[in-house]
């Protein structure tokens, strides 16, 4: 008897009801390439955490008689052309990466979504406006408008942000109205309407929480998007300014002695991929958690 009551209590748990975000984050859990995602992104916000006790002086002192060391118990990454410690230049260089591949993305995220959600939800002439400002800024390579931007309004980390999120916002604007399209003629936004709800209220209480599936996918592949773009100028010196040691300014610095030492390239290549790789993970883990056809 007690075995029939456990295989009763067992597939009542594997068959209940969950609510909607706890049923999202079981099926990101099942999916193998998500958790590893999740895990390297736990390890990089640690590594994030902890180079917030590390001096700036620290990551920018030099010791004429270490250089270019390579890894060992006392140096783990080696050490540069100047001897400094690389370990602790990659690790404080954590919250660089992180601060501008987050703050190019909520910045491009409420801009594009705003204009999306407007354009889809209107259509007309507002959304033909919209949309054709959308494919002009477009139509211009990102990276290349990143570089003039920055260039333009000068070289420090908050125009550097702005001039990656430009590039980013017709993507999100696309994704956005191509979502609210869907939604906006469904029952609850007509009893919205039939209310009196206001045309701003209805977007962003009804239409835009019911068509953010697509955004959230698209929002965690922009990050590392962002932060691959910010290290390409740091590395071609349009992005954070020396000496901050920016992963891509540090592979900028190590390529001069590729040959010699190899480890001040490998160690912030290295860094950088496994960043991008997490959160491309993680956003293939969200796609299919997101996707209504694969629902079981």
């Amino acid at each position: 008897m007690s075995d029939i009551n456990d295989d009763i209590m067992s597939t009542i748990r594997k068959y209940r009801k969950r609510g909607p975000f706890r049923d999202i984050f079981h099926r990101i859990m099942q999916n193998r390439g998500a958790r590893v995602g999740i895990v390297i992104l736990g390890i990089v916000f640690l590594t994030l955490f902890c180079s917030l006790f590390i001096s700036f002086e620290s990551v920018t002192d030099y010791i004429a008689k270490d250089r270019f060391l390579p890894p060992s118990l006392k140096y783990p990454f080696g050490t540069d052309n100047m001897g400094r410690n690389l370990f602790l230049r990659v690790i404080y260089g954590t919250r660089y990466s992180i601060l501008i591949g987050f703050g190019v993305v909520t910045f491009a995220l409420f801009t594009g979504v705003s204009l999306g959600s407007v354009a889809g939800y209107y259509g007309g002439t507002v959304e033909n406006i919209i949309m054709r400002c959308a494919d002009i800024l477009s139509s211009i390579p990102g990276f290349l408008l990143s570089m003039v931007l920055v260039i333009v309004l000068g070289q420090n980390i908050p125009n550097l942000i702005f001039a990656v999120a430009v590039s980013s916002i017709p993507m999100f604007t696309r994704v956005s109205r191509a979502s609210v399209l869907t939604v906006r003629n469904y029952e609850f936004v007509e009893a919205a309407r039939a209310i009196g709800f206001h045309d701003f209220r209805i977007i962003f209480s009804q239409v835009l929480p019911n068509a953010l599936s697509p955004v959230i996918v698209a929002t965690s592949n922009s990050i590392g998007q962002a932060i691959l773009t910010a290290a390409a100028l740091s590395y071609l010196g349009f992005g954070v300014p020396v000496p901050r040691p920016e992963w891509g300014a540090l592979i900028s610095a190590g390529r001069e002695h590729a040959r010699a030492a190899p480890w001040l390239m490998m160690f912030p290549g290295v860094a950088i991929m496994l960043v991008v790789l997490s959160l491309n993970m993680l956003g293939d883990g969200l796609r299919d958690a997101l996707d209504p056809k694969l629902k079981r």
